[in-house]
């Protein structure tokens, strides 16, 4: 395993079993910047400290041992969604199509170009960015609807499914005032600004009204 020493907050893991590969690739993301570990076999990069954090994985597809389409549905498996760029110096349709059917960024033949290889890590490493931010997010979310009261997840339910307060109050047996003051807290507890901001992190949150609240709603409108 090979590493360089540029750190920009990003990371690139190489498998290739091609030294000439690797050593290539290693120079050609350092004079851009970009951090990288290389790898001569999948099992290396499997038991590797990497494994959870590469940014972007380049990936040979027929390399000794776990080729690399296997690896692709084991890191799956382990729940590891690092975005993946296939190289080969032997590549077919349907190999390619299975590859991109599963999510990789690119499937490039060799010898590719440089510009190539450069456009699928930045695409890759934006995309990781992005998931890596939605995931932040909901972890955030998670823990704010962890302090949320059992009342005040109630009324969430309720919210969401679009009842009026005073309906609330009368389903769940207290005044319009308390319901008020519950939907109020939280919705500053889940930094929610707008109705359709609760209902989105709701979503996200996987939180959902309770059966025949929302047909309760249009029946009284």
């Amino acid at each position: 395993m090979t590493s360089n020493g540029t750190n920009n907050g990003y990371l690139v893991c190489v498998v290739d079993d091609d030294s000439d590969i690797r050593d290539g690739l290693k120079i050609l993301l350092e004079s851009v910047g970009i951090s990288s570990v290389c790898f001569s076999s999948t099992r290396e990069f499997l038991e590797s400290p990497q494994l959870g954090k590469a940014n972007c994985l380049i990936l040979d597809v027929r390399i000794p041992g776990l080729g690399g389409l296997d690896l692709q549905v084991e890191l799956a498996k382990l729940g590891v969604r690092v975005p993946i760029i296939f190289i080969t110096a032997h590549g077919d349709i349907p190999m390619s199509v299975r590859a991109m059917k599963a999510g990789a960024i690119e499937f490039l033949t060799k010898p590719f170009r440089e510009q190539d290889i450069l456009d699928a890590v930045r695409l890759a490493l934006e995309r990781d960015r992005l998931r890596r931010s939605q995931e932040e997010e909901l972890h955030d979310l998670r823990a704010r609807f962890e302090i949320l009261s059992e009342r005040e997840r109630e009324v969430m339910k309720y919210v969401i499914a679009g009842l009026l307060n005073k309906q609330t109050a009368a389903r769940i047996g207290v005044s319009e005032v308390t319901v008020k003051v519950h939907r109020h807290n939280l919705m500053i507890k889940l930094g929610a600004k707008s109705l359709p901001d609760l209902v989105r992190i709701a979503d996200l949150l996987d939180v959902h009204p309770e059966g025949g609240i929302a047909s309760e709603r249009m029946a009284t409108e």
